[in-house]
């Protein structure tokens, strides 16, 4: 099983897509914001990061910055979630060492699908 770290201050959003994801045999670690994502990745390993970009106390680009210094998770692959979606603000998440931007609103099943492919699972949402 898989392991995803998922962090959005969203309570609504983070059930709604860990609800989505545990139904597919993914095990999501749920963050409500920056700082409860460091300390969530210091004491464990993920095969995935899902970070919102606007969270309270570190902003989901802060965390991708501080994941990259202090080499937590440092090989994980990292998505970011945005309302943000203006080409200049994904080329700075991208260029703090975000592997992956999904702009806001977004379906569930886009974003199962786009997990998937991180993860090279197999695809089988229609």
């Amino acid at each position: 099983m898989k392991r995803i770290l998922l962090a959005e201050d969203e309570e609504i959003l983070r059930m709604l897509i860990t609800d989505t994801l545990e139904d597919e045999d993914f095990q999501v670690v749920e963050a409500g914001d920056g700082q409860e994502a460091l300390d969530l990745l210091k004491d464990g390993k993920y095969d995935l990061i899902v970070l919102d970009y606007m969270m309270p106390v570190y902003s989901g680009l802060e965390v991708i910055v501080k994941i990259r210094q202090e080499g937590i998770n440092k090989d994980v692959p990292i998505m970011m979630l945005s309302a943000k979606s203006q080409l200049s603000e994904q080329e700075q998440v991208i260029a703090a060492g975000a592997d992956y931007f999904m702009a806001k609103p977004f379906s569930p099943l886009e974003l199962l699908g786009k997990v998937r492919d991180i993860l090279n699972e197999k695809n089988t949402i229609q």
